[in-house]
């Protein structure tokens, strides 16, 4: 990201790693991994996920930081889950804007000082790349909901 960017400026800090937040990794998600490191499926489930109640998210180490983080980096960046790659860009600064501000207070990239148009802009555009057809109206939580289920009934973006 460019260092002028009013609405994101990444400092690979790897705070966006770090806690039990529920980074939900679709059944594609745990097969390019899985190719990527080598692993079975069977045994990146075991040893590198736990089940929610939405599904799969990726495991934290005794550190709480994602399994997959070494020393602040992503070690499957080129296949990580797609809410790793949205991020900060999700669903949920589109239906609630407060959010960034409040996501704001744990990554140091995101501008809280940003125009909500241009926070709201920037977000559409990135959902569209990662969601092919995203409308904003349906969007869902867990990585293999399909999105024509809305994640808040009636609720508008």
């Amino acid at each position: 990201m460019s260092h002028e960017d009013p609405v994101f400026d990444c400092k690979q800090c790897g705070e966006c790693c770090v806690g039990f937040g529920g980074t939900y990794v679709s059944k594609e998600d745990i097969l390019a991994i899985a190719a990527f490191t080598g692993m079975s499926e069977d045994t990146l489930r075991e040893t590198c996920c736990q089940i929610s109640a939405n599904g799969p998210v990726l495991a934290v180490n005794g550190e709480n930081r994602c399994v997959f983080q070494k020393q602040n980096i992503c070690s499957i960046h080129p296949v990580k889950p797609r809410m790793c790659r949205e991020w900060p860009f999700i669903p949920a600064v589109l239906r609630q804007p407060g959010n960034w501000r409040l996501m704001g207070d744990a990554c140091p990239g995101i501008m809280k000082d940003a125009l909500p148009e241009a926070v709201y802009a920037r977000t559409l555009a990135e959902l569209k790349k990662t969601r092919p057809g995203f409308i904003p109206e349906k969007a869902t939580a867990p990585a293999d909901a399909p999105d024509k289920i809305p994640l808040h009934s009636g609720q508008k973006g």
